[in-house]
């Protein structure tokens, strides 16, 4: 089976190639690593490849899966634990392609860049770096508070979050949570269950752990935002359509909200994984989140540590193998 790489880096290539190897995916198996993004127009470069294999922001519409179907394409393998980006019922319904995605990968790596984008925003520490770089040891506008003791909410508590609530409490935070759920391990570590409104009115510290769902697209929002405490902290490093970037902008602006840390934005897929330094940011509202000091974005790079890119490699391998094998798809999509 021929297998076409969407959104290749050289990071993708180094770890696919090696757990190609070591899980005996090839020489029987063909990988072909495409830099470009998945798109209608790309779609015709995985032409002759019975497989492809997609990350986070590649679109896998009705237009670009019929265009793969035409050209070949059978199965689609998912780098990655999100599929709001691929059309399931044009998929599997219409054309019979099935969806295999990689469920879990590190969510310590997710969990611990929400707690570094948290205590970074809090203790000012990029505006102290770039400061002491320039010799500036003043210590004006760095002011933090202490953690230990606040309240942080929650929400969306499945791995990753009740590994976020875990972090929380260890800073001896009281720890809120929200989700349609209840998760046994987030409970074990301290988290009580509250209405949203309630994480909403009580939270110092909001994190965002929920998938990007219709129900949860815009959960926070010019409606949300205005019940939440005076200089609320707001970290997102799940999906970028739970926020409405403008109503963030308004909330940062009236200084309702005291900071922001993100690592995914909506509409992240024109600009992250690619070198822009030598362009002009053409989307309003992300550059003007970059004017504010209060706000840290990153690159939706919580994942990237190397534990999960080996993990990433080896579960699209097996389901590689799984699929060629006609064994039980455990890892898909329905």
């Amino acid at each position: 089976m021929k297998i076409a790489f969407f959104s290749s880096h050289s990071y993708d290539i180094e770890t696919m190639e090696r757990a190609a190897q070591e899980d005996d995916v090839t020489p029987t198996h063909e990988l072909q690593f495409l830099r470009s993004r998945l798109d209608a127009n790309s779609a015709k470069l995985a032409e002759g490849c019975e497989g492809v294999c997609l990350f986070v922001n590649d679109i896998a519409d009705a237009a670009a899966l019929r265009a793969l179907h035409a050209g070949g394409t059978r199965v689609i393998f998912l780098r990655c634990a999100g599929f709001d980006r691929v059309d399931l019922k044009v998929a599997t319904e219409e054309l019979g392609m099935p969806v295999l995605r990689v469920p879990a990968y590190s969510p310590h790596a997710v969990a611990e860049h929400a707690a570094t984008l948290m205590m970074t925003l809090n203790r000012k520490i990029h505006r102290a770096y770039n400061r002491t770089r320039e010799q500036n040891f003043r210590l004006e506008g760095l002011l933090g508070f202490d953690v230990h003791g606040k309240t942080v909410g929650v929400v969306g508590t499945g791995k990753i979050g009740a590994l976020f609530a875990r972090i929380a409490a260890g800073f001896g935070c009281t720890v809120l949570a929200y989700d349609v759920k209840e998760s046994p391990e987030a409970q074990s570590y301290g988290a009580t269950y509250v209405s949203l409104d309630e994480l909403w009115a009580r939270a110092d510290i909001v994190s965002l752990h929920c998938p990007l769902t219709p129900s949860t697209r815009h959960l926070v929002d010019a409606e949300s935002i205005p019940k939440m405490k005076d200089n609320v902290m707001i970290i997102n490093t799940s999906r970028g359509g739970l926020i409405d970037t403008r109503a963030l902008v308004n909330g940062l602006k009236s200084r309702k909200i005291g900071s922001v840390g993100l690592d995914v934005f909506e509409g992240e897929g024109d600009y992250f994984y690619s070198d822009r330094s030598g362009g002009i940011i053409v989307d309003n509202t992300l550059a003007r989140l970059f004017t504010f000091p209060n706000v840290i974005i990153t690159g939706h790079q919580a994942f990237f540590t190397k534990e999960a890119l080996d993990n990433i490699g080896h579960t699209t391998m097996s389901n590689i193998k799984a699929y060629d094998a006609k064994e039980e798809l455990v890892n898909e999509v329905k």
